[in-house]
């Protein structure tokens, strides 16, 4: 052990000197070699535990005088380099775990374990081609995990002698080829993990001669082709995974009457014609996500009769009717992802879906274009834990029926065209800690009780849906692009109501709002000053108060807010120096452009303006230079004037307030730092 960097916990100075007695070691008295009685306090070393010792350094060749060791766990440490070719050497080796280091290198091709049955050297960053000679001399093995590693070029021939292999797991390598023959010759197979590679090709039929496999897992790959035909052989499968791929063609039969079924996900492919699943053969599905596929036809009205059917995505596909009458009858549905279908009539969907008893994930997000959005508070969803309706442009007020899904946790209804002020009750849902109303029409000030919502105050939340996840998409903040979350419970702790008509001021309660991550209120008309007791959000990484009537200086306070990476105040009344400090350098010039703001970023603050967080406002511009700019812009403001007396002769309103709000901004612009 002397190669390790540190001592050994529990192995200091004033331990036994007989290692038998070691935290992590079991030795057998040399008369009982062979099957174990009891642990001895002397004799040979038969095992040796030391899983997250922190351990680091390498190991060393002594290793391999351990002749009788029978169970060697090493794993969720430190340790690093390659492999000593004398620890694939030990004679009575039936585990070997080394899963969770740092080691790197290719597997020594001299492994000789006879008595192996576990191997497990995943996540780590060995390379090289894959080591199936371990199977030359291991015919016995039973648990091959060689994921999350740096394996690259096509499987070499040699699996087919691990001819006992029942958990086999090659998952997040850089494999590239078809699935390799001697893979699909290894009967006693009872999980196959390819997911994350580069394979590629059609998958074989004789995938179907592994009829032990109860999990099959082939995602984020390249095959292409139909998915075979050759299920009804495989009646142990429980999990067939195969989504991020290029398969083509309908969901075989035998795929879709396959009784002993639990999770099927095929998301991400090409799939096409109906959908087409019997849901009396299909007595054990639980999760089925087909989303972004090319099906068509009429929406699957079969599904409530899959009793067990807890999950359901179809989202992105392109099916001709809406959601059908059957699905009142759905009590088994907790999560229920549609969007992005362009589907139409929105009231009859929700009247249908509220009768869903077990409803805890609505997904509704790019439907309904245009539509009205139903407030009647008669619709019921008692037990609704995330709502997302974004996107849509739909038209109306916040909807008195969402007051009564006192369970929330995550309300996105932004992307859309809702109006009037935003209600008080917002504040009322006790566990909310994901809130995006950005993008709309509301008016008014900010209510006061979103300050007090208390699962932004102390974040104490988990959404009751089944544990296998869906993808879910949410655009960036202050960026492009979208960001994708394995699960509802990861999205950041938000209040977003940037882009709606909102004025008054920021209020100071907001320091309450210890675990919120991202805070927008962009593109308003707030005003006053930016509130000091920002500084007290303790985990904000995002700020955003762009595009507002603010004034003041930027407090000096907010550089205590070490998390904070995105941050802009840019396009508004600001004067005086940027603070300086905390995460302050690390901010672009565009965070503080259309300011009046000097220091870093901008030009250097006069003497006055020297100690950075001043609340004094810059007061010595040119009124010459500001009668100037005046006089050049009177024109633009006039016909931008003009241009809003059309659209709302028009009858265009929402045109008249994006007038409005473009008049409004130009006027109060301040020249840019």
């Amino acid at each position: 052990m002397s190669n390790f960097e540190s001592p050994v916990d529990g192995w200091g100075l004033n331990v036994s000197a007989n290692c038998c007695d070691w935290l992590g070691v079991v030795c057998e008295s040399s008369s009982s070699l062979g099957p174990r009685d009891r642990p001895s306090s002397s004799g040979r070393v038969v095992e040796l535990v030391l899983t997250s010792k922190k351990l680091a350094g390498n190991l060393s060749d002594s290793f391999g005088k351990l002749d009788q060791l029978k169970f060697l766990n090493l794993s969720h440490n430190f340790l690093r380099s390659t492999l000593p070719e004398s620890l694939l050497h030990l004679p009575n080796l039936q585990v070997l775990n080394l899963s969770c280091n740092k080691f790197s290198g290719p597997v020594p091709k001299s492994a000789s374990l006879p008595s192996l049955r576990v191997f497990d050297i995943s996540k780590n960053s060995f390379n090289g081609s894959l080591p199936v000679w371990i199977c030359a001399n291991s015919t016995g093995i039973q648990v091959l995990n060689l994921a999350f590693n740096c394996f690259s070029d096509v499987i070499p021939p040699g699996l087919g002698n691990c001819s006992s292999l029942q958990n086999l797991s090659l998952a997040k390598n850089s494999l590239a080829g078809g699935i390799s023959e001697d893979i699909l010759t290894l009967g006693q197979l009872v999980q196959l993990s390819l997911q994350e590679n580069s394979f590629s090709g059609p998958l074989d039929l004789r995938i179907g001669n592994l009829t032990e496999l109860v999990q099959l897992e082939m995602s984020t790959n390249g095959f292409t082709g139909s998915i075979p035909d050759v299920f009804q052989k495989m009646k142990k499968l429980q999990y067939f995974m195969a989504h991020a791929n290029c398969f083509t063609g309908p969901i075989p039969s035998s795929l879709s009457n396959l009784p002993s079924l639990r999770v099927l996900t095929l998301w991400n492919n090409s799939l096409t014609g109906r959908i087409g699943l019997n849901c009396s053969s299909l007595s054990s599905l639980e999760i089925l996500d087909l989303g972004s596929n090319n099906f068509v036809g009429p929406f699957p009205e079969d599904l409530p009769n899959c009793r067990q059917l807890q999950k359901v995505n179809l989202a992105r596909n392109k099916f001709t009717t809406p959601i059908p009458q059957s699905f009142k009858n759905f009590s088994s549905l907790a999560y229920l992802s549609i969007s992005n279908m362009s589907l139409s009539n929105i009231s009859s969907a929700l009247g249908i879906l509220q009768h869903c008893s077990n409803l805890t994930v609505l997904v509704l997000t790019l439907n309904y274009f245009d539509e009205e959005l139903p407030g009647d508070a008669s619709l019921s969803f008692p037990k609704l834990e995330v709502l997302m309706m974004a996107h849509s442009r739909l038209r109306g007020s916040m909807p008195r029926w969402v007051r009564g899904c006192t369970r929330l946790q995550l309300l996105d209804l932004s992307g859309n065209r809702l109006g009037g002020t935003i209600p008080s009750w917002i504040g009322d849902f006790q566990s909310l800690f994901y809130l995006d109303l950005s993008k709309n029409s509301f008016v008014g000030e900010i209510p006061k009780e979103i300050t007090g919502l208390p699962a932004l105050i102390h974040r104490n939340m988990s959404i009751s849906v089944p544990s296998h996840v869906f993808p879910i998409f949410r655009p960036r903040n202050m960026n492009s692009g979208v960001l994708k979350y394995k699960r509802f419970t990861s999205f950041p702790s938000t209040v977003d109501l940037g882009g709606n008509f909102l004025d008054g001021s920021i209020w100071p309660e907001f320091r309450n709002l210890k675990d919120v991550h991202i805070l927008v209120l962009s593109n308003n008309f707030l005003s006053g000053s930016i509130p000091d007791s920002l500084s007290e959000m303790t985990n904000l990484e995002t700020l955003n108060l762009s595009r507002n009537n603010l004034s003041g200086s930027i407090p000096s306070s907010l550089v205590r807010l070490t998390f904070l990476s995105k941050f802009s105040v840019a396009y508004n009344n600001l004067s005086g120096p940027i603070p300086t400090g905390g995460q302050f350098s690390t901010f672009p010039s565009s965070s503080f452009e259309g300011t009046k703001l000097c220091g870093d970023h901008c030009a250097p603050c006069p003497a006055n303006h020297s100690h950075p967080g001043s609340a004094n406002h810059s007061q010595n511009h040119s009124k010459s230079s500001d009668h100037a700019m005046s006089d050049r812009n009177l024109g633009m403001i006039i016909g931008l004037a003009f241009g809003m007396a059309i659209g709302i002769t028009l009858g265009a309103t929402r045109i008249g307030d994006s007038c409005l709000r473009v008049i409004t901004r130009f006027c109060n612009h301040p020249k840019s730092c």
